[in-house]
Formats: C-alpha cells, structure tokens, sequence
C-alpha cells in the first residue's frame, strides 16, 4: 500500500521555467530543420538559379559530414558545459553561434556558406545537450511530473520541426536562397533574446558547472588550442590552400567512427574488468549499435535523397501552384506529434495483457518499418523513371512508415543504453551512443550520394531497394535474437 503524499509536496503546474526551454528549443528546431530543408537544394541548384551547382555526390558527402557532426560535438559541448561553462550558459553562447552561423549563410558565397555550417555545428555542440540536462533539472522530484515535463520540451522540438521547413522553405526556394537562410537566423535570434529575458525563471537549474574542474585555466587552454587548430584548417580550406575532397573525407571519417567503435568495444570486452553479466550486457549495446547506425543511415535520407526526390520526381502542383519542395521536412514531425500518443498507449495496452515488447522486439519493429518505408519509395522511383513524376502520395506513406519506425526505435535507445551500461561506463557507452546517431547520419550522406548517381539511371530505386533489405536483414537478426537478449539482460527492467 502506498501512501498519499502530503499536501503541496508535488505542485500541480509545471515549472515555468519549462516554458523557458519549450521556446529555445522551438526556435532552435524551427532555425535548425528550416536550414536543412534547403541546404542540398542549394548545394545542387545550379547558378543561373542562386545556388552553388555542386554535383549530388558532393553535396550529399558536405550534408553528410554536417549532420554527423551536429551529433558528434554534442559530447565535447556537454563537457565544456559540465566542467568550464555551466548549463544556463552553454545555452545562451550556443544560440548566440547558431544564430552568427544562420546569418551567416545568409550572405552569398562559398566562403560564408561553409563558416555559416561550422558555425552552426559549434553552437549545437553546446545548446543541443545542455537545453535536455536542464529540462531535469527543473523536476528534481521525476516521476510522472517530470516526464510530462519531457513531454512538453519535446513538443517544443517537433512545432519548430514543422514550423521550419514552412517558413524558410517558402522564403528559399520562392524568393532567394539566402532569404531562407536569414529566416533561420532570425527565429534562432527570437530564441535566444526570450532565453535571456526569462532564464531567471529557471531559478538556480544550470546556474553552476555539475563536475567544476579544478585546472579551469588548463582546460580552457585545451580548448582554446583545440578551437585555433580548428579555425586554422578551416581557414585554409577556405582559402584554397588545403584542398578537400568532401566525399573522400566523408569516406575516412566513416571508417575512422566505425574503428572508434569497434577498438572501444575491445577494450571494455578485454580491458574494463566487467564481470560475465555485464560482458553480456555490453554485448546487447554493441548489436544495438549496429543496428542503429543502420536505422539512421535510412531515416537521414529524408533530407538529402528523398529531399532530392521531392524536387525533381514528385509533381508538387496543388490548387493551382508548385508547393516549395522543403514543405515535405514538415510531415514528420506532424506524424511524431500524431502518432507519439498513438504508441504510448500501445506499449502500455500491450504490458496490460502480459506482453512487453522487448529492446529487440521494438528495435526489430522499427527496422522493418524503416525498410517498408523505402519499398515504397523503390516502386516509386521505378514509376518516376518509367512515366514521369509521381504522386505526393508515396512521399507520405513513406514519411509515415519511417515516422512508426522512429517511434518504436528511438525512444528506447537512450533508456537501454543508461539500463544495461556497466555502472562506471555510463557516461561512455552514452558518448558511443551519439557516435552510432552520428555515425548513421554519415552513412546516410555518402547513400544519398549514390542514389543520385546521374550516371546510372536506376541509381535511385537500386539503392533504396539496397536499404530496404539492408534494413529487413538487420530486423530479422534482432527478431532472432529478442530470446537470448532476454537471458542476457535478465534483472534489467
């Protein structure tokens, strides 16, 4: 039997402070979702049209390496945060970068466009993991309270989703590239001037580093070190002196996150001292790496190929006119604000009738729906090729399969990796988890590429068709392994 509460220890309304995070995040979603919307439509228009006529396998390897690395600096930003800034602070300077990083992609040129992108990819570094920390802050009781908490911050995620691709897409590809661009400047402008007018509502959530260090003057050094050898590269990129090749680069750092991975692995397996329960458990993380990698190299697709696809194999006229390609970026996080709902109630109605999908069952789901979603798309790129442009129709069930997908997949992964991590790797096994996000959203780049291979004709439904089955394989292996995950995460609820 469970006593009641005393009477106040549990408000009823949410922190205000929330509302503080809700728009931050809304805005940097918005800024965010509305760039990417654009940017391989302006990596492959050609001049005469505003952009920079790069050939699909470039631009899809720049987009690549872009939402790689978004991912990837989460972790060096959150131990800047926890060590040197502090939460309350990472927030504020990160938003202030991504909006310098907007604007500057605002202003014509490769130069600006390319400083608009690193620019962008520092200041997420800072904000993006910080905004989440924060959230759990303000409900230091958790419970029910704090995941609607968690609720409502990710509805704030998913309305800039939808808002960001309306906005900036229209303004992009309707008037000039850059006025796109601009428009994610400025709603990242608008997040961050209500950050700084209403932060106080936060109270004292973020105020101080979690883990000060005790070299500060040391650390900062690192890190400035680290920022000047960054700007040094970059520079010369920039100025032609040090020439890249994007998808050659694309290619290495794709090889160097999988041998990251796999060297970590080894040394936890032979090096950590875990006993034979948590060797097990290691193990499941190291099958879930794989398998989400996977997931993200498909569901990435949507801005790049199937972005590409939008543009030139689907007939976007409505009531009279041609609909902005980027509006299709806002049906996922209409589908996610639908349907989140929809699965909650799932999982809860199937636990009720003595049925909980295991990791490897959900995981499994959300492969199979991802490879549904691209046999859709295959048969769609067949008729394209064959007849013409095709229907809206197939974008949105494809949209729809990989949104039930993301459902089932995403939400459990960071639960299971803090679950079924050995106790003093948590924080590391979290890095690696960001690595298989990042490492995914690489892949998918270099993917993209190859499916707009203008020098082969069925290029595009060849490899969709590829990550169909890619995908159907990887759900049938977890499918096969939902019992012995079972026997191997026994006491893991």
């Amino acid at each position: 039997m469970t006593a009641n509460p005393p009477t106040g220890t549990l408000p009823a309304k949410h922190p205000r402070g929330i509302y503080t995070l809700f728009f931050t995040e809304m805005w940097e979603r918005m800024s965010y979702y509305g760039m990417r919307a654009l940017l391989i439509l302006y990596m492959t228009a050609l001049p005469v049209e505003g952009g920079m006529g790069l050939p699909d396998k470039v631009a899809a390897a720049i987009y690549g390496l872009y939402v790689c690395g978004v991912y990837l600096v989460a972790l060096p930003g959150g131990w800047l945060a926890d060590r040197l800034l502090s939460p309350r602070k990472a927030v504020l300077y990160g938003g202030i970068i991504i909006a310098a990083g907007h604007l500057c992609l605002a202003v014509p040129g490769n130069r600006t466009f390319f400083t608009g992108l690193l620019l962008v990819v520092m200041g997420t570094a800072l904000l993006k993991p910080c905004a989440s920390s924060l959230v759990g802050q303000l409900y230091p009781e958790g419970g029910a309270r704090r995941d609607a908490g968690f609720t409502l911050f990710y509805m704030g995620v998913n309305v800039g989703g939808f808002l960001g691709p309306l906005i900036c897409g229209w303004l992009g590809e309707k008037l000039d590239w850059h006025w796109g661009f601009a428009a994610a400047g400025v709603g990242m402008v608008a997040g961050v001037i209500q950050y700084a007018l209403t932060q106080h509502h936060m109270g004292d959530a973020g105020v101080h580093p979690a883990h000060p260090s005790s070299t500060p003057k040391r650390h900062w050094m690192a890190v400035a070190t680290a920022i000047a050898l960054l700007m040094l590269v970059a520079g010369l990129a920039l100025a032609g002196v040090l020439p890249i090749d994007p998808v050659r680069v694309a290619k290495y750092t794709s090889l160097v996150l999988g041998g990251m991975a796999v060297a970590w692995f080894a040394w936890a397996f032979a090096f950590a001292g875990l006993t034979g329960d948590e060797k097990k458990r290691l193990g499941v993380l190291a099958i879930l790496f794989v398998a989400s990698a996977l997931f993200w190299s498909g569901f990435e697709q949507a801005g790049s190929s199937m972005n590409l696809f939008a543009e030139r194999f689907t007939d976007r006229q409505m009531f009279g006119t041609e609909i902005p390609t980027g509006w299709f970026q806002s049906i996922n996080p209409v589908f996610v604000i639908l349907f989140a709902p929809v699965f909650s109630w799932l999982w809860l109605a199937l636990a009720r009738r003595g049925w909980f999908p295991s990791v490897a069952t959900k995981f499994a789901s959300g492969l199979l729906l991802l490879g549904l979603g691209f046999v859709v798309l295959q048969f769609a790129a067949q008729i394209a090729l064959a007849q013409g442009k095709v229907l809206p129709v197939w974008l949105l069930g494809t949209y729809l399969l990989l949104t039930w997908g993301e459902l089932a997949l995403s939400p459990v992964g960071l639960s299971y990796v803090t679950k079924l991590a050995p106790a003093r790797l948590t924080t590391q096994c979290m890095g690696i988890w960001f690595l298989a996000t990042a490492m995914g959203n690489l892949l998918a780049g270099l993917l993209a590429g190859a499916a707009t291979d203008h020098e082969s004709s069925g290029a595009m439904p060849r490899v969709f068709l590829q990550v169909a089955i890619t995908s159907g394989i990887g759900a049938v292996i977890l499918a096969l392994l939902a019992r012995p995950f079972r026997k191997w995460t026994a006491g893991v609820s």
